[in-house]
């Protein structure tokens, strides 16, 4: 059987996710962008995206000439349209004024795309909608001849080829059974569980799960406050309610809030879709505002390990930031909680230097940040307060504390992420405070107006 010829709109996570992961699998596919630097890049080998593996699929499916990628505004775009079986839209859909999601682009696109389309093909949502969104883009198609499915992406960042090639289900809805069916037989050699839906179910699906992984993770944030209060330590709370089968392991660590390009513009959605039906989530609003006061704690938690009190001038205060990508494994700054307790801090009076492995400092997201960002670890911690731990990079645990020790002003982590070994930390001269573990003892280098407690980290997962 003939390959279905794919192309895909959109290079960004999803898009070039999709595009090299069905490459891989031996399909024929094409990816398009409007940004004809990025196709540029592509073509020259070079991925702007931070997501392992991702590189090497490129690579091998370009060789393979099962992955074409090219400009939409080459004439080739075209040609490949009009002999697609299967188009993938994988646009921005940002959060928009009230937290409904913005869907011009992705109107944008099938305007232009609809005359160019062959009869029989199949038009695919990839990127997250609002309920509904497949009937609004059918009449903005005018095709009877053209059928359209809703194929939710369930990609964490940092982890996105993997997810792909190894996910948990796939979700495909549209009136259209023979369509859905046929989109789904994309993904007949991943042996997944395969979700046959209609549009509507198959789009709040997305932000069903979306919103339930945002409320588990606010709900661990607010353990972990009460196991400060309690004396309980939130990584033995975290384990005793993972082995429950109905709860599962992930998204129990503790962390300065959720962030990122899904969360908070899902949540958000969610919400307005559920105020358009006059339903009150209350649930998933207390998420949000469970999130945005973690950042508030995790700034009240700094300024109490460096002042001595949660009432302190944070004034002049200088602190080393480590950390701002909203996790590990990614270089995505949108959303990132990071920045949120960044924010915070400087409006409090603290001096701010920052480091993050995957963020340059030439970086242009970087250029409006009020504080520097450096490419070294060390310089950030000269004369610092107190070093923050914001994400949870693994190469956080390799530094050289003992150096680090020797340039800081006072050695105290406060790690946001429970990621470092506090041990370890002792052996620097360094103390350890975290979030939700109880106190131990007290570094005796650190002054009694600036002293913070010491606790093993020992964090159950890491948030996606």
């Amino acid at each position: 059987m003939t390959s279905p010829r794919v192309v895909v709109i959109g290079t960004g996570y999803v898009g070039l996710t999709t595009g090299a992961c069905l490459a891989s699998l031996g399909h024929a596919v094409v990816c398009a962008d409007a940004d004809q630097d990025k196709v540029d890049r592509l073509a020259r080998g070079r991925i702007d995206i931070l997501e392992p593996g991702l590189a090497e699929l490129v690579t091998s499916g370009t060789a393979a000439g099962r992955l074409t990628c090219v400009g939409t505004s080459e004439k080739a775009f075209g040609r490949f349209l009009r002999n697609a079986e299967i188009v993938f839209l994988c646009v921005p859909t940002p959060m928009g004024a009230g937290g409904l999601a913005d869907l011009g682009i992705l109107e944008t696109v099938v305007r232009q795309i609809s005359e160019l389309l062959p009869p029989g093909c199949t038009v695919v949502t990839k990127s997250t909608v609002p309920v509904g969104t497949a009937t609004r883009l059918t009449q903005l198609l005018r095709r009877d001849d053209v059928s359209m499915v809703s194929n939710p992406e369930f990609l964490r960042e940092g982890n996105a080829v993997r997810d792909f090639l190894h996910p948990d289900r796939v979700v495909v809805g549209s009136a259209d059974r023979e369509a859905a069916e046929q989109v789904a037989s994309l993904y007949a050699s991943l042996n997944a569980p395969i979700v046959l839906t209609d549009a509507a179910s198959a789009e709040l699906i997305k932000y069903a799960a979306n919103c339930f992984l945002a409320v588990k993770l606010s709900y661990a944030n607010a353990i972990a406050e009460l196991c400060d209060r309690a004396g309980a330590d939130v990584a033995d709370v975290a384990a005793g309610m993972g082995f429950d089968r109905r709860i599962g392991k992930e998204f129990l660590a503790p962390g300065p809030g959720w962030g990122g390009s899904c969360l908070p513009k899902d949540t958000s959605a969610l919400l307005q879709l559920a105020d358009s039906m006059d339903f009150e989530f209350r649930l998933v609003r207390a998420a949000i505002d469970t999130n945005i006061r973690q950042h508030k704690r995790v700034v009240d938690k700094i300024r109490e390990v460096v002042t001595g009190t949660r009432l302190g001038s944070m004034s002049g205060v200088r602190l080393a930031l480590l950390g701002l990508t909203f996790k590990a494994g990614t270089n995505d700054l949108r959303d990132s909680p990071a920045l949120a307790v960044a924010a915070l801090l400087r409006e409090a009076g603290a001096e701010l230097v920052a480091y993050d492995p995957a963020v340059d400092s030439a970086d242009s997201r970087i250029a409006d940040l009020p504080f520097p960002v450096t490419d070294d670890p060390h310089h950030a911690a000269r004369g610092a307060d107190a070093i923050v731990v914001l994400t949870e990079w693994p190469e956080f645990r390799e530094l050289d504390w003992h150096r680090l020790a020797t340039v800081v002003r006072t050695p105290v982590v406060v790690d946001t992420r429970n990621l470092l070994d506090a041990s370890s930390l002792s052996r620097a001269g360094f103390g350890w405070t975290g979030l939700g573990k109880p106190p131990r003892s007290a570094m005796a280098t650190v002054p009694p107006s600036r002293r913070a407690v010491e606790a093993v980290p020992t964090p159950v997962t890491t948030p996606a």
